[in-house]
């Protein structure tokens, strides 16, 4: 599989306050990542892309910009970090070709009998445990 690569211009980060716990820092330092990918710079292919929007979601604006955020960890370099790896995962995802359609099979002869078999057995045991009329 060829390698994909998202040219510099396409992407944009941002830092925004992160929301949990965190006590004071929480209320002090961005260290949120919101990284924004426009599709229509990102340079993909048109089954890639099919297959990304398809993928992202809700995570796709209006306007054609793939919006991944990052909170997880203290500091915005780990977030940073975070959202490429998840940026990363979601296009090696949707650059994997999609799985052939299902072929619909038949039962064999043998699992045929092999089932009647098993239903004529339970049914066996079945008429055994009914109450016999008295004579």
């Amino acid at each position: 599989m060829p390698s994909i690569i998202i040219p510099d211009d396409a992407l944009e980060e941002s830092f925004v306050r992160a929301s949990g716990p965190g006590g004071q820092n929480v209320n002090k330092v961005s260290t949120a990542v919101e990284l924004r990918l426009d599709l229509a710079r990102a340079g993909l292919s048109e089954r890639v892309l099919e297959r990304l929007l398809k993928l992202a979601g809700r995570r796709v604006t209006q306007h054609g910009v793939l919006v991944i955020e990052a909170q997880e960890h203290r500091t915005q370099d780990r977030n940073r970090q975070e959202a490429r790896a998840k940026l990363d995962a979601l296009i090696a995802e949707a650059a994997k070709p999609p799985p052939p359609p299902r072929r619909p099979t038949k039962p064999t002869k043998g699992s045929k009998e092999r089932r009647l078999a098993g239903k004529a057995s339970r049914a066996g045991v079945k008429r055994l445990r009914r109450d016999k009329p008295e004579i």
